[in-house]
């Protein structure tokens, strides 16, 4: 391949979400990529799903949902299928246990006007998007003390708590719809967290196989955290082909705006972003979906960015290393 071909190969692959490179001059831009379909796999058995969406509800004083890459995603697949197959299995399970028979064997009316204990809502054997129970408190604490990213104990399952739960899931290598049955429950229980593949200073680790980011310090992870890469697809930009393709290797972060930033390639708008190859950066999106769905760039959750930002650091010379 010659030189002037390599360039424009790799200026492709990197492109990414867009910053500082503008497309090249050769109209025919398009490369090809690992498929995505390898990050998606899920169980032969799942476990019963959640209708809950996957995207993550915009958390107080957070940037809006219309300002996140997500908004601008939808023609690079972010929107098909916003709980990774989340309305399979649901069927009429529960429903029939005979609840709500007041009449009795011959029909007649017990006229007493009392409900009985058939008439009272059992509990669901699992856990989903929606529910708010002390053991929706019990989780939330089991994985924050794990080191999933949960910021606060308050017995609601919502956005917060369901990115954790599909980051567990995607260490266990379990069906990830968000919904904690038993396989998801004992993987809380016996103490899942992914390993890391650095052993010393302050890594950030993104593990494009499992789509998780993994906040190291010393070979020892501090926090795990559900992201979303490139999908795989091509899309169009200015005019021009390209692959949504989050390239492996060492990096480090070169440079970070610590805004809503707008990307030149006119893919949407990225919450504080942390460059650290070409137009690649990981950022805070409101939507970042069980499985790959960007554009190139690695998508955590607005409150995780602003974690990494204002709790742990990463400033620029940051390594981050990508597998």
């Amino acid at each position: 391949m010659s030189t002037l071909g390599a360039m424009a190969l790799t200026a492709t692959l990197l492109v990414g979400c867009g910053d500082d490179q503008e497309p090249p001059a050769e109209a025919d831009r398009t490369t090809s990529s690992p498929s995505a379909s390898a990050s998606e796999e899920s169980s032969p058995t799942p476990e019963p799903s959640a209708s809950a969406p996957s995207e993550e509800p915009e958390p107080s004083g957070s940037p809006s949902a219309s300002a996140g890459e997500g908004t601008d995603d939808s023609g690079a697949g972010a929107d098909d299928g916003s709980a990774d197959g989340a309305d399979e299995g649901k069927g009429d399970e529960g429903k029939s246990d005979g609840k709500g028979s007041s009449q009795d064997e011959a029909g007649g009316d017990k006229g007493d006007g009392k409900g009985g204990k058939d008439d009272e809502p059992e509990e669901p054997d699992y856990i989903e998007y929606g529910e708010v129970s002390d053991r929706v408190g019990k989780l939330q604490q089991r994985l924050r003390d794990l080191g999933y990213f949960v910021t606060s104990v308050d017995n609601a399952y919502g956005g917060e708590t369901q990115q954790a739960v599909f980051a567990l899931q995607k260490a266990g290598g379990l069906y990830r719809d968000g919904v904690v049955g038993d396989a998801t429950q004992a993987a809380a229980d016996n103490g899942v967290v992914p390993r890391p593949q650095t052993s010393s200073g302050k890594v950030l680790e993104i593990d494009i196989d499992r789509q998780l980011v993994l906040a190291v310090e010393n070979g020892k992870v501090v926090k795990v955290i559900n992201a979303s890469s490139g999908n795989g697809e091509t899309y169009e930009a200015k005019g021009a082909t390209y692959t949504a393709y989050t390239p492996r290797g060492s990096f480090a972060v070169y440079r970070e705006e610590n805004r809503m930033y707008a990307s030149r390639l006119e893919l949407g708008d990225m919450w504080r972003p942390k460059f650290f190859t070409g137009g690649i950066a990981v950022h805070g999106s409101a939507s970042v979906p069980a499985f790959p769905a960007s554009h190139g760039c690695v998508r955590v959750s607005n409150s995780a960015m602003d974690w990494i930002w204002d709790s742990w650091g990463a400033p620029s010379g940051t390594p981050v290393v990508v597998y």
